[in-house]
């Protein structure tokens, strides 16, 4: 199966459906508390810490830190297993230098690297999405018919229902209740923790983070 590629025509597709969908009202507590642990002071300052070793942005990291571990600093970015030992489901083996137990930042950064996200630029709505989509693999856009993944739209009106409920095992009628990481960009921009250009993009599409005296004025 030939990789998905990051085109034009595809940031159009992301950039309209953040546009058009919507956190579920039954849903945006949920979301709203998820949202707020993940822009907490001292939280959040972990996330920088891995944005200055690998230019990731904070805002970024915590999404993924989010979605792969629950917010657990105890887990490996990469997949979500405990960090007293390398990784044991894909990718295994992570990180390869160091000995267990791994500082939490260190993995993170092993984690976005072997990603090569140290080396991607487009951090604007679509660029992210593809990133998130990305991390955790484009099964869902390769069912027939495509859906939007849960990874990135669960929580909004994007997404209803279906999701691989184990590697390979799909079920139509199971629901995810992961906050997905587009909910968590959008109330992430209402917080004020990331200030979006107009329409999401840039010439060089990178986010506006709020600079660190405005964070600490601004309550999580």
């Amino acid at each position: 199966m030939s990789p998905v590629r990051f085109t034009e025509e595809l940031a159009r597709e992301y950039e309209g459906i953040f546009a058009g969908a919507a956190i579920r009202p039954e849903r945006l507590s949920e979301a709203r508390a998820g949202a707020g642990r993940l822009a907490a002071g001292e939280r959040w300052s972990r996330y920088r810490e891995v944005e200055a070793r690998t230019g990731v942005p904070a805002h970024v990291v915590g999404i993924l830190h989010s979605l792969e571990c629950g917010g657990s600093f105890a887990g490996h970015l990469h997949n979500g297993d405990p960090l007293s030992g390398r990784t044991v489901r894909v990718p295994a083996g992570r990180p390869v230098r160091g000995v267990p137990p791994f500082a939490w930042e260190d993995s993170a950064a092993d984690a976005l690297r072997l990603q090569g996200l140290d080396r991607w630029r487009d951090w604007s709505v679509a660029g992210v999405a593809y990133v998130l989509e990305r991390y955790n693999g484009f099964g869902y856009r390769n069912r027939r018919p495509p859906m939007p993944s849960p990874y990135l739209w669960s929580f909004t009106t994007a997404y209803a229902s279906g999701k691989y409920v184990a590697d390979g095992r799909w079920s139509a009628t199971a629901v995810s209740r992961q906050c997905g990481g587009m909910a968590l960009l959008r109330l992430l921009v209402e917080m004020g923790r990331v200030r979006l250009p107009d329409g999401g993009r840039d010439a060089s599409g990178k986010p506006d983070v709020v600079p660190a005296a405005e964070e600490a004025a601004r309550p999580a």
